[in-house]
């Protein structure tokens, strides 16, 4: 095995994303960054770069221990990445308002913005 491997072929090698295509679609969308910068789909990874996939909303941080570019069996893989990623809250919160209750009000409408982060 080599010394680097293409993001995309290696997010897909781990089995981040379930299709090739589906890696460089992320890529290209701006969903993937290695070291901080976007990445392209085919931008080199090397052992020790950091990568962060957002996926479903989170972001998932993977560090590359050995750059792969083909499926491989998952003892394999666990010895290719380390997962980063700190552990989410298993309940989201899920604000709803009843059916029918008309407009916000002014203060209702302050509240939601606060508890969407729009302060």
């Amino acid at each position: 095995m080599s010394g680097t491997a293409r993001v995309d072929a290696w997010l897909w090698a781990i089995r981040v994303y379930k299709t090739r295509t589906a890696a460089t679609d992320a890529c290209r969308a701006g969903h993937v960054r290695v070291n901080g910068e976007r990445a392209k789909p085919a931008q080199p990874v090397r052992p020790g770069d950091e990568l962060r996939v957002r996926i479903h909303g989170f972001d998932r941080i993977l560090v590359v221990r050995q750059p792969i570019a083909k499926r491989v069996g998952a003892a394999l893989v666990a010895a290719s990445v380390e997962d980063r990623t700190p552990e989410r809250d298993p309940t989201p919160v899920i604000a709803q308002r009843d059916r029918g209750a008309g407009r916000p009000t002014k203060r209702e409408r302050r509240e939601i913005d606060r508890f969407r982060g729009r302060e």
